[in-house]
């Protein structure tokens, strides 16, 4: 029986020996081991063997990615206003042995700086220019906590702001200023607007009457070339009447047809002239028909005979 009892105290006591000598460190973290209280090694992820009572695990670090809230605080910008702000801080420790011993809490040391660079960034903004400036504060808040950090085994990959409160007070004010902004901003484009149409109406009015005047001129041009044709054909045919007239009274007993044809013509035009009034008066020498015919022949032989002398 006493065998049986010392068996299973040795056996209990490898399983206790072997458990503190066997170390599995997890994909992604780091121990430190301090040997008699100084520090020994780092243990890599996967088995580990340590000298048990000897050595001890002291720290334990995650190397992974790690985001951290930064609380929110009151900064003042340059023009003297309050505002609060807060935000998230990314880090990863890159040395196991920095983050044990350069800093009792290196998280803790990054959030605080990371808190005052923020305030400093900010007192050298107005505050419009910190409202509209994220991206510059983020890049200048990681510039400054990551150049401190690298003695603490942290690595800053990054910060985002996560709110910008002005106090109440200023946030009216700026929607006021937005709403007048817009408002003016509305007035301002309509009155172009009215602008831009009075100056298409006048345009159009403009180009409207060049044209009824262009169209004028053009139809008062054709009218007066039709005119001048009108008139120039006959003239022409006049001229070529009478030459005809002058032609066919040279030939045999042309001359005593165009002098019946204008006794003719003669007394027709008085009837005519009878007829459409109700008093007359008769020259004294209507009855002298053949002075008259005379007359006339003599005229149509002169024009008649013009062109046959020419010719």
């Amino acid at each position: 029986m006493s065998t049986l009892i010392s068996i299973v105290v040795v056996l209990i006591v490898v399983f206790f020996v072997l458990r503190a000598t066997i170390r599995v460190v997890p994909q992604q973290r780091a121990w430190v081991v301090e040997r008699l209280g100084r520090y020994h090694v780092t243990l890599q992820p996967g088995l580990n063997l340590i000298v048990p009572f000897i050595d001890r695990i002291a720290y334990r670090f995650d190397m992974r990615e790690l985001p951290m809230e930064v609380p929110a605080q009151i900064c003042i910008s340059l023009d003297n206003t309050t505002m609060t702000v807060d935000g998230v801080l990314y880090v990863q420790i890159t040395d196991a042995v920095k983050a044990a011993y350069g800093s009792s809490n290196p998280f803790n040391a990054v959030i605080q700086l990371a808190q005052t660079s923020m305030r400093s960034e900010i007192g050298k903004l107005h505050l419009d220019a910190a409202l509209s400036s994220r991206q510059l504060l983020n890049a200048a808040v990681a510039e400054a906590v990551d150049e401190a950090a690298l003695n603490w085994g942290v690595k800053v990959l990054r910060y985002e702001i996560k709110d910008i409160t002005p106090p109440a007070e200023i946030i009216r004010a700026m929607e006021l200023q937005i709403t007048a902004e817009r408002e003016k901003r509305a007035i301002i484009a309509k009155s172009e607007g009215q602008r831009q149409q009075q100056i298409n109406t006048s345009e159009g009015q403009r180009q409207q009457e060049i044209n009824i005047a262009d169209g004028r001129r053009q139809a008062e041009i054709l009218r007066a070339e039709g005119e001048a044709q009108a008139i120039a054909l006959v003239a022409e045919a006049t001229a070529k009447a009478i030459t005809t007239i002058g032609t066919a009274a040279r030939e045999p007993g042309g001359i005593e047809a165009l002098q019946m044809q204008i006794a003719k013509d003669y007394i027709e035009k008085w009837g005519n002239l009878a007829k459409a009034s109700t008093s007359l008066v008769i020259p004294a020498d209507l009855g002298n028909v053949g002075a008259l015919v005379s007359t006339a022949l003599a005229i149509v032989q002169k024009n008649g005979a013009t062109p046959a002398t020419k010719g």
